[in-house]
């Protein structure tokens, strides 16, 4: 039997590059344990690197002290962006000077917008340092970060066969048990018009997969915004998928793949006033902050929704909402009626 993942994850986005952050996020990840959050998500250029190092000391603790197994919680990063590192002396520049552009391991001709490359040779460079961060040997979930970047520099065939590319290489980190499956994590690609400049096609890319590595390839998810204000994923039907025109949350159930939404409450803008019809939808949320999150995990096709929590009063808060069930999805789609 697989590993049940909690409907609320915790996210590690947002917060300074500091030891005082660092604590945070150490004991919002604690909090959530004790709650029952085994969802734990970040980003190898989240916070200089540090995000990931907060994750794996606050697991490694969890762990030695007996509060979690390795195998009861799932932990997921990404990959394509130029990180930082809060721990380097280096100025920034000349970190990712010497770090990836003078060593070769971002070919400077496959580098889109100054700051981000999914070359294979990178890409297998950034696993192995976020398992150094995490202190795994196995990262669950492994994301493309944001891989629409690309087309804002090249034209669509040069994007498939760096997308292809980028797929063999996950597939053989995959092989070596260093992530057990892949993604994508977006921001605009799984909601926008199939004629938009930066629309991803989940169908497609599954294409690629099966291409790539048969019917047993490791891609098993998509992440994207979800939220009061960016509804896009669950009603705006973006995505192409044999059955029609779908909700990009829709199509991947559809397709087989597991849906994250990540910004439920839009980095705290939607733990503020909320309308009249929002706060009676969702009578047994007590805050606005609840109500908010208690839409993103409930919305159809929602695996898992991911909130940024850094401090552990935060935690308690959005957390408390673990022991409640998700609302039924006619709630969700009926304030779109």
């Amino acid at each position: 039997m697989g590993l049940s993942l909690s409907s609320i994850g915790l996210g590690t986005y947002l917060g300074e590059d500091d030891a005082a952050v660092d604590a945070g996020y150490e004991a919002s990840i604690a909090a959530g344990l004790a709650a029952g959050i085994n969802v734990f998500d970040t980003a190898i250029n989240y916070r200089g690197q540090k995000s990931e190092r907060a994750i794996g000391r606050a697991l490694a603790k969890a762990f030695a002290d007996g509060r979690a197994q390795r195998d009861e919680v799932f932990v997921s990063t990404k990959g394509g962006y130029f990180p930082q590192d809060g721990d380097d002396p280096r100025p920034p520049r000349r970190y990712v000077q010497e770090s990836f552009l003078e060593s070769g391991l971002a070919p400077k001709d496959e580098i889109a917008q100054q700051c981000h490359c999914i070359a294979p040779s990178y890409l297998r460079d950034q696993v192995g340092r976020s398992l150094e961060n995490l202190g795994l040997s196995t990262v669950d979930l492994y994301y493309l970060h944001n891989v629409e970047t690309q087309l804002g520099a090249v034209d669509r065939v040069t994007f498939r066969e760096r997308l292809k590319r980028a797929i063999a290489a996950l597939e053989e980190e995959a092989g070596a048990g260093r992530i057990a499956a892949w993604g994508l994590a977006t921001w605009d690609g799984l909601r926008v018009p199939p004629d938009h400049p930066e629309h991803l096609s989940m169908a497609e890319v599954l294409g690629m997969a099966k291409e790539v590595a048969g019917t047993g390839h490791h891609f098993r998810a998509v992440q994207l915004p979800s939220n009061l204000a960016m509804a896009q994923g669950m009603v705006y039907r973006s995505q192409e998928t044999g059955e029609g025109r779908q909700a990009a949350m829709t199509a991947a159930g559809t397709l087989g793949l597991a849906a994250f939404g990540s910004a439920s409450i839009l980095q705290g803008r939607l733990a503020g006033e909320l309308s009249e019809q929002i706060v009676e939808a969702f009578p047994e949320a007590r805050t606005s902050g609840q109500k908010a999150l208690q839409f993103a995990r409930s919305a159809p096709g929602v695996t898992s929704a991911l909130v940024g929590v850094s401090s552990p009063e935060h935690a308690l808060e959005d957390f408390a909402l673990a022991k409640m069930p998700p609302a039924a999805p006619g709630r969700i789609l009926g304030l779109f009626a």
